[in-house]
């Protein structure tokens, strides 16, 4: 369809309920998101009468933090803030994307070779996605792509995530007659962040975004994980589920998330394992000395994050299946304070005036008392944490976190039941 037909339908009832899905009470809302991507397409691209429309949700953490990639386990869920896009077929061999506030990327399908001058860019991301398909026999084509987002980037919501699950999705459907999975997408982004991008991420984030809904990961076979949705509303438990804004952001902190799978890694090779998974809490504390040696301490201490967290997420989705809502929520502090303690990814290393993070998670622990819960997801460094708010709380709260970071920094989400996919 061409713009002016999309809108059309866009103002009609076909797509209502496609868009209730994803979007709940925000439907409309959102129907005027579309309609400005198709504009922008138009902007850019000029008019085609073979538009297609896609979105990829944020995700957010709720158990196991730098789990994924010591293929542990995980809890998140995908959310109500996306990634959308605008894409159309195009004859040359290039594939062109405009996103919205971002440095325009444009790649030539005949050379897919990782570029370094181009790592840590959208440019990478988007060469490694291709990159994926290429490798799995896809005959590509050129796209015209383009993108807005409500999954702000250095967030915390994994706004890299969305994109590599939205530009999946798009060569999928125009390119590939949906031949791949949710979980094969989300590798594939995993592969285009590692090699191409540079960032050893786990595959976490991916899964989250392309899956949807709230999921339980077990990742110790990493070519087959095994993936349980569960059935759970938090509204039920008379909780919010918020992100609040540190103001800090994730840029130029790769060599801190580069940091922790490096120190978990020199862990392992005192065992002569290639992942935590492979070690138990028996056996660090049984070489803690020579670990300490040959890792050090920081090292020690991530690992012992590690295997106390992995099983930590089997209780939580234990807790969450009985309904036991305030195992839950002790469990989600537990993890919060691990990660504060031995995982240490709340400050950047060396920082001393500027400790976003941890002034978020001190205003929020405040301001709960000892109801809810709160803690970093995600990464970490920067971006922003999680919290479950008491709805009776959560008025006061939001005013308490806004007068101390700053207006809107406290965000109510709702949890997300579709992954990536095209709307139609």
């Amino acid at each position: 369809m061409n713009i002016r037909e999309w809108k059309e339908k866009l103002e009609g009832p076909t797509l209502d309920g496609k868009l209730h899905e994803l979007y709940g009470a925000l439907a409309d809302e959102n129907k005027k998101r579309y309609e400005e991507v198709l504009d922008l397409f138009g902007e850019q691209y000029g008019d085609s009468d073979k538009i297609r429309l896609f979105s990829a949700p944020g995700r957010t953490e709720i158990g196991g933090n730098h789990t994924d990639h010591q293929n542990g386990r995980v809890l998140a869920a995908s959310v109500n803030l996306d990634t959308i896009a605008a894409a159309a077929p195009i004859e040359e061999p290039v594939i062109r994307v405009f996103s919205k506030g971002h440095t325009p990327a444009e790649i030539d399908i005949r050379d897919l070779s990782v570029r370094e001058d181009q790592k840590n860019s959208s440019h990478a991301l988007l060469r490694g996605v291709v990159d994926g398909f290429a490798k799995l026999g896809c005959k590509l084509g050129g796209m015209e792509i383009a993108v807005t987002s409500s999954v702000l980037s250095g967030s915390g919501i994994s706004s890299s995530a969305a994109y590599e699950v939205l530009l999946g999705n798009i060569i999928n459907n125009l390119y590939f007659d949906e031949s791949v999975d949710a979980v094969k997408i989300a590798q594939i982004g995993q592969y285009a962040e590692n090699v191409h991008f540079g960032k050893p991420s786990g595959l976490l984030d991916q899964m989250a975004s392309s899956v949807g809904n709230i999921l339980t990961i077990d990742f110790k076979d990493t070519e087959k994980p095994v993936v349980k949705k569960l059935d759970i509303d938090f509204d039920k438990f008379g909780l919010a589920l918020c992100i609040v804004n540190s103001g800090a952001d994730h840029v130029d902190l790769t060599d801190e998330y580069a940091a922790i799978p490096r120190e978990d890694k020199a862990v392992c090779d005192v065992f002569g394992k290639n992942v935590l998974r492979e070690i138990t809490i028996e056996d660090l504390a049984r070489e803690l000395p020579r670990v300490r040696e040959q890792a050090g301490d920081r090292a020690a201490l991530r690992a012992l994050h590690f295997l106390q967290d992995n099983d930590r997420v089997t209780k939580q989705v234990e807790a969450l299946e009985a309904g036991d809502i305030d195992t839950f929520l002790t469990l989600v502090n537990e993890s919060g304070l691990s990660s504060w303690l031995y995982l240490q990814n709340i400050v950047p290393c060396g920082a001393i005036k500027h400790q976003e993070m941890a002034v978020a998670l001190a205003v929020s622990k405040c301001l709960l008392g000892k109801r809810g819960a709160s803690r970093v997801h995600g990464g970490g460094f920067a971006g922003t944490i999680q919290a479950f708010v008491p709805k009776d709380m959560l008025d006061d709260f939001k005013k308490g976190v806004d007068a101390a970071l700053g207006e809107g920094s406290c965000q109510e989400l709702s949890i997300r039941p579709v992954g990536g996919t095209e709307i139609r």
